[in-house]
C-alpha cells in the first residue's frame, strides 16, 4: 500500500492538483484549481485508509495522532520528484488526512502574482512583519518567497523553525538553516530558546498562537533582528487586537510600546478565485506598512483610526482590501462577486469601483 499512496501522491503533480484528501467512504478527492474532484475509484475503507495513511507516519507522528488526534508532517516521494505537507487526522474514530503539494522550488514573487510592493519586506535589516489569513490561504508561500528574496540579497544567517518544512531553500548569498519541530529539535518552545544562540539575522518563527512566542519575536526584533511569523486575523488593522488578546490587560501598554517601535508590516492574504483561465486562484494581498501615524495610533491605543489610517495612505506602499479588490476587479483578475464575497463592507467596495471613497469627513468623490 505504501506504493499505492505515492502513486497518488505522484498524480497530484499530473493532474495539477494542490491537496489531496483521504476519508473513509469517499473516494480519494484531488482539488485541482480550488474544486474538489473526486476519482473515479472504490470509495476508501477504514482498512484501506489505514493501510495507506500509516506508513507515512513515523514513530512520532504516530504517537501525535494517538495523543492528540492529529499528526502534522512532511513527506517526499522517494524517488525525490515531490514533496508534501500531511495533517491525518480522526474524524468519527476513523483516520482521514489532507495533504498538501508543496511546489518543488521556492516559487517568485511573479509567479504568485503578489503586488510589487512586496518586494519591501525583503529590505528590512531589523523589525517584526506579521502575515495574516486562514489556513490554506498560501501564507506560508508567501513567506518563502520573502525569504528566498532576502537569500539573493544578502549575506546573513537566515534561521527557519518550522512544524513541518515546507520549502527546501538553497543558500544563495545566504546561510540558511531549517529546523524541523520533532526532528531537529525536541518542540517548539526548545527551538525559541535556542534560536537567538545561534546566530541569526533573520528568523522565521512560524504561527504566533501564544504570548511566549509572541514575546520571543518581539524580543527579537528589539535586539536587531528581522523576525517573520503568521497570525491569524481577519484584516491588517484586526491584527493589533489580536496579538493584545495573548496578554493580559496589565502588559498591553508595554506591548503596544514594542509593536510601535518594531512592527515594520502586516500583511494580510486570502486566495480567491480569478477569473481567467490562465489565472485560476490569484492572491488578494492587504498590506499596511507601519508609518509615523499608525505607529503613534498603536502605542496610544486608537487601535478603531488604524483602519482609516490605511485607506488614507497612498504614499508608504500600503493598500487596504477595498482598494486591492477594485484593482483586482478593474484589471478582469477576479469578477464583480468574487469582490463582494470577499470584504466586509460590500456597499463600500462598490462605491469604491464608482470612484467614491468614505473617509472620517464624510463621502469623497
Amino acid at each position: 500500500m505504501a506504493n499505492k499512496i505515492d502513486e497518488l501522491l505522484a498524480a497530484m503533480g499530473k493532474h495539477g492538483a494542490g491537496d489531496l484528501h483521504l476519508k473513509v467512504g469517499e473516494p480519494p478527492i484531488f482539488r485541482i484549481h480550488g474544486d474538489l474532484v473526486r476519482l473515479k475509484s472504490p470509495p476508501l475503507t477504514a482498512e484501506g485508509t489505514d493501510a495507506l495513511l500509516l506508513p507515512l507516519c513515523n514513530a512520532r507522528s504516530q504517537h501525535d495522532l494517538e495523543q492528540r488526534g492529529y499528526a502534522d508532517f512532511a513527506y517526499a516521494l522517494p524517488d525525490g520528484s515531490g514533496r508534501f505537507r500531511c495533517n491525518v487526522f480522526r474524524s468519527n474514530s476513523r483516520l482521514s488526512a489532507a495533504i498538501r503539494r508543496v511546489k518543488p522550488k521556492v516559487p517568485s514573487y511573479a509567479e504568485l502574482n503578489l503586488p510589487p510592493t512586496i518586494t519591501q519586506l525583503a529590505t528590512y535589516e531589523q523589525g517584526l512583519v506579521l502575515v495574516g489569513g486562514i489556513t490554506g490561504a498560501g501564507k506560508s508561500t508567501t513567506l518563502a518567497a520573502v525569504l528566498d528574496d532576502i537569500n539573493h540579497r544578502r549575506r546573513c544567517h537566515i534561521l527557519t523553525i518550522e512544524d513541518p518544512i515546507e520549502y527546501q531553500f538553497t543558500d544563495d548569498k545566504a546561510l540558511i538553516n531549517q529546523r524541523e519541530i520533532g526532528l531537529d529539535v525536541v518542540n517548539f518552545a526548545e527551538a525559541l530558546r535556542s534560536a537567538v544562540r545561534e546566530d541569526p539575522d533573520v528568523m522565521l518563527l512560524g504561527e504566533m498562537r501564544d504570548a511566549e512566542t509572541f514575546e520571543t519575536a518581539l524580543t527579537a526584533a528589539e535586539t536587531g533582528h528581522l523576525v517573520f511569523g503568521t497570525i491569524h486575523a481577519s484584516n491588517c488593522p484586526s491584527t493589533i487586537g489580536r496579538i493584545l488578546e495573548l496578554f493580559p490587560p496589565s502588559k498591553h501598554t508595554q506591548i503596544r510600546s514594542g509593536l510601535g517601535f518594531n512592527l515594520r508590516a502586516v500583511v494580510n492574504q486570502k486566495l480567491l478565485t480569478g477569473a481567467k483561465p490562465e489565472f485560476r486562484q490569484i492572491p488578494a494581498m492587504e498590506m499596511m506598512f507601519i508609518t509615523p501615524i499608525i505607529k503613534k495610533m498603536i502605542i496610544e491605543g486608537e487601535d478603531h483610526k488604524v483602519a482609516d489610517a490605511l485607506a488614507k495612505d497612498i504614499d508608504s506602499g500600503s493598500e487596504s482590501y477595498i482598494k486591492v479588490m477594485t484593482r483586482l476587479y478593474k484589471t478582469g483578475m477576479i469578477t464583480m462577486e468574487t469582490a463582494l464575497a470577499s470584504v466586509n463592507n460590500p456597499e463600500e467596495l462598490r462605491m469604491s469601483m464608482r470612484g467614491i471613497s468614505i473617509s472620517d469627513g464624510g463621502i469623497v468623490g
